[in-house]
């Protein structure tokens, strides 16, 4: 019998996390038992979310991190490093939207200035995290992507996401995946995975989403939560695997 009082709690910590998508995953995982770092560039708005959380009775702390900044994330990792000997789950959610543009409009500039965060941003996260994450049993990294990362989609007429013109978030994505596919192949032990969330109503499409939060963060919970003999190097929506 293991010893509750002893037990070594799962640990995750999830990027972007003090609202939307990612604070429902953060709700999500601690409602597991799970001990979750609730990681927002904005420290007030993030320890007013995992203050929330904690109030709920969930093992929730909340961490500064701004996935642009090589010295934030540096700070982060000292910060998580400091009160946990491990981390079993990184989920990185935090992304941002580009302007709705006409492809033929978008310069170099604009498309920099999304990719930092939702491409380099992703990079600079799991790559200052990997020290943590190889002392885990069973480490797992959940990317979030988009279902307008994926070309068979794209070039399928009747499917929504080819008449959504987006070359900085799409592409970002897309290129996102391919950072899943390399992670997988270059990690043996982890589950490096790209979670599709739909279309939830969040701040990013001014709340006019199809999905509910909960129904978006779907994919991201199964995704964190794989058995050992789970997936690694996929591309899954809450109803099953994803066309590339």
């Amino acid at each position: 019998m293991i010893d509750p009082m002893t037990e070594v709690k799962t640990v995750a910590l999830v990027t972007g996390a003090n609202k939307g998508l990612g604070q429902e995953t953060v709700r999500r995982l601690a409602g597991e038992g799970w001990r979750v770092f609730l990681a927002a560039r904005d420290r007030e708005r993030g320890m007013r979310a995992a203050d929330t959380l904690a109030g709920e009775g969930l093992d929730v702390e909340s961490v500064e991190l701004d996935v642009t900044s090589d010295e934030s994330v540096a700070a982060a990792v000292k910060a998580v490093a400091g009160r946990v000997e491990h981390l079993d789950v990184l989920v990185n959610n935090a992304g941002v939207g580009g302007p709705l543009l006409d492809p033929a409009d978008m310069d170099a500039d604009m498309l920099r200035e999304l990719y930092e965060v939702n491409v380099f941003g992703q990079v600079r996260v799991t790559h200052a995290f990997l020290p943590l994450l190889r002392k885990s049993e069973r480490p797992r990294v959940v990317m979030v992507s988009s279902a307008l990362a994926s070309l068979t989609h794209a070039g399928d007429p009747a499917r929504p996401e080819s008449g959504f013109l987006c070359l900085d978030y799409a592409s970002s994505k897309a290129a996102l995946n391919m950072i899943v596919s390399q992670y997988a192949r270059a990690l043996p032990g982890f589950k490096v995975n790209a979670a599709d969330p739909g279309n939830p109503a969040t701040d990013m499409n001014h709340h006019t989403g199809v999905h509910t939060v909960a129904e978006g963060a779907d994919a991201i919970i199964r995704l964190a939560t794989l058995d050992p003999d789970g997936p690694t190097g996929g591309f899954f929506d809450r109803n099953g695997p994803v066309p590339w």
